[in-house]
């Protein structure tokens, strides 16, 4: 990785982790998206929230997007061959963040094509930046809505793997409702996996753990891999983040889930 780029995924990352805690210091934010969730009544996992971005992240936006991006604003149905120029097995990643992870795995994982789903033009820029400095034709990624996308992109059985590391814990009881692994969202996203395919989560919070499982455990048409149920030691298959290596140092876990279509 660039210096350049490694240095603007550094102050990035800062900068979103400043916009979270004043955030949550604020009790509430403000967001793009409470006036469209009052519409149409579907409580969202996310918000968008002003930040800053790095010229760098703006250009890519700009040049990288006709590359990279796949275009989803008419949703309809994607045709992923023709996206990738190939037929390969699909990993989708909801909330890839910056990027880094998602592109090391697509990196190490050549036989796979690769879609990341984010909302955040920072992040978006970013992972474009990288999936260009790779030079790897195996990743593309899509600035929507994660739940359009699912609902209206794709289509049933058409995802091999399913993969949520570090989705938003929003630890304020109030603010349970927008977690996005629930039973709506396990029964939506269950028949776009293939039979034997499988779906993919890790977190940090541990209460939030314990919600995944009980609701993995739960979901019709699911089954854990773990033989003996509940978590998966960490796998070799995620790579480790920066922050997770800090939260290490500092004893925090993490809980790995992978449970597959049956």
């Amino acid at each position: 990785m660039t210096e350049d780029i490694r240095n603007g995924l550094d102050s990035q990352e800062l900068d979103l982790n400043k916009q979270e805690q004043a955030c949550d210091s604020q009790g509430e934010c403000a967001t793009q998206g409470d006036d469209n969730e009052h519409k149409n009544h579907r409580v969202k996992s996310f918000v968008i929230r002003a930040g800053r971005m790095t010229n760098a992240q703006t250009k890519a936006l700009e040049e990288l997007s006709p590359k990279y991006a796949v275009d989803v604003s008419s949703l309809e149905r994607l045709d992923t061959a023709a996206i990738f120029g190939r037929e390969a097995p699909l990993v989708v990643e909801i909330g890839f963040g910056m990027g880094a992870s998602f592109v090391e795995m697509a990196q190490k994982d050549p036989l796979r094509n690769y879609l990341g789903i984010e909302v955040h033009p920072p992040g978006v820029g970013a992972c474009m930046m990288l999936i260009e400095e790779a030079q790897i034709s195996n990743a593309k990624v899509i600035k929507y809505d994660a739940f359009e996308v699912l609902t209206k992109c794709l289509g049933p059985e058409s995802i091999d793997i399913l993969q949520i590391f570090f989705p938003d814990p929003w630890p304020k009881a109030r603010h349970h409702k927008r977690r996005l692994v629930n039973p709506e969202f396990l029964k939506l996203v269950t028949p776009l996996l293939k039979h034997g395919g499988n779906i993919r989560m890790a977190t940090d919070w541990q209460e939030y753990a314990e919600q995944m499982l009980e609701c993995l455990n739960a979901a019709e048409g699911l089954e854990n891999t773990n033989p003996s149920g509940g978590y998966i030691p960490r796998p070799e298959w995620r790579p480790l983040t920066k922050f997770e290596k800090r939260g290490e140092r500092l004893g925090h876990g993490v809980w790995d889930l992978v449970f597959k279509r049956v």
